[in-house]
């Protein structure tokens, strides 16, 4: 692991927790050194995710290492069922077990018999080669696999989303905007929220939904295979903008054969029009008369800065910047990965220009905080009912936010 400036990158281990952690009637055990879920469990209360799932860490020593010793990891399972009685028990290692080779997987086989209904899951990627979204990406599809259940498909419409999880910055807002707006639009309601807002039942039941909506590239496995095993439909995008949403409701609306609420529609996006109406002759002005204020820079998940652009240049006629994504897998050319000196530079060389980038680097830059769309935080994200970034309601705090920034700037 490289030394950093800022906080380094997540791991694929932290990427797992934060996907199982928000998991209500679950216990995620990490095999490891305590610290590491102490570090877990306040990035997780910070964010919001608070007891949802418990979170425990058996600790270990030198003769778990040196010997082998597992009789730890058995009293600590054996303890949690007796005092907590979850429905199942997610097993996660930490980098000093991934190292020496500890398996895991043989462990929850050889313990299962004794505890037939409560399943034993154990996950990978404790080391630090693996890169976050790769934890996400393989803890969704596993869960998928492992927890969902024979279902049959619901009488009435359902959904799914595929995607919202804590490591995203201002998560549970955008799951409940993209359910409100299925609601309004569709009038159906989502089976499982995967995993910000959902139960282990809840998961067990997804092949009930008619279509799962994958809001982040890293669920694509898991839509596929859940589309494999019970003829489930999906729909890859984040809704952002005005006519980006709009476009997103028509996809969905053809996939599933359902006729819109066009009145539902049409009140959203003359509510946006109507309050943007005052803003035109600024930004116009700003358009015209300072230029270098028009450019707009974005940086961290490649799904969000792509969402995020287009509605920015292709809406409201910002000028494309620099913008960057914070993984090497998802690099492109238009959004390539950038590491910490090649963000602090956008930063520091685009100093009248809208940046919306992680908290730390806004932060770090003396940037407008507001602007902040991504992870590492340096704050306490408590409120689950902040405005949104995607969809109707989301497109109207965009344009809030890029506004009074720019103002912000001549004052």
């Amino acid at each position: 692991m490289g030394l950093h400036r800022f906080s380094p990158p997540m791991s694929g281990r932290m990427g797992t927790l934060k996907v199982l952690a928000s998991i209500r009637d679950s216990v995620v055990i990490e095999y490891g050194c305590m610290g590491h879920m102490m570090y877990g469990r306040r990035f997780l209360n910070k964010t919001g995710v608070s007891e949802r799932g418990k979170t425990y860490s058996t600790h270990i020593d030198e003769t778990d290492i040196s010997l082998g010793d597992k009789s730890r990891l058995d009293r600590t399972i054996a303890e949690i069922i007796e005092n907590d009685k979850p429905k199942v028990i997610f097993l996660l290692p930490s980098a000093v077990p991934e190292i020496i080779g500890t398996d895991l997987p043989a462990i929850c086989k050889e313990l299962q018999p004794q505890y037939p209904d409560i399943p034993l899951v154990p996950f990978g990627y404790g080391g630090f080669d693996i890169f976050g979204y790769r934890g996400v990406q393989e803890t969704l599809l596993h869960l998928a696999k492992t927890l969902s259940s024979d279902v049959e498909k619901s009488l009435e419409p359902k959904f799914n989303i595929i995607g919202s999880c804590s490591d995203m910055f201002r998560f549970q807002s955008d799951a409940e905007e993209i359910i409100r707006i299925m609601e309004g639009t569709f009038g159906i309601k989502p089976s499982c929220v995967m995993t910000s807002h959902t139960s282990v039942d809840e998961i067990r039941n997804m092949g009930e939904a008619s279509i799962n909506l994958v809001i982040r590239r890293e669920g694509i496995p898991a839509a596929e295979y859940l589309g494999n095993r019970f003829n489930t439909p999906y729909l890859v995008g984040r809704p952002y903008g005005i006519k980006g949403t709009i476009q997103w409701i028509k996809d969905i609306g053809k996939i599933l054969n359902l006729s819109l609420d066009k009145e539902f529609i049409r009140e959203e996006e003359e509510t946006i029009k109507d309050q943007l109406l005052p803003t035109i002759p600024v930004l116009s002005h700003i358009l015209r008369s300072h230029p270098e204020e028009s450019i707009i820079c974005l940086g961290g998940h490649a799904d969000v800065v792509k969402g995020i652009l287009n509605y920015a240049t292709e809406e409201m006629m910002l000028t494309k910047g620099p913008c960057w994504c914070d993984s090497p897998d998802m690099s492109n050319e238009e959004i390539p990965y950038l590491t910490e000196d090649g963000w602090a530079s956008i930063i520091k060389s685009y100093k009248k220009s809208l940046v919306m980038a992680s908290g730390e680097a806004l932060e770090w830059g003396e940037r407008n905080l507001s602007l902040q769309i991504s992870n590492p935080d340096t704050k306490w994200r408590l409120n689950p009912y902040l405005p949104p970034f995607v969809g109707f309601r989301g497109a109207l705090n965009l344009i809030d936010l890029w506004l009074n920034a720019i103002l912000d700037q001549e004052d």
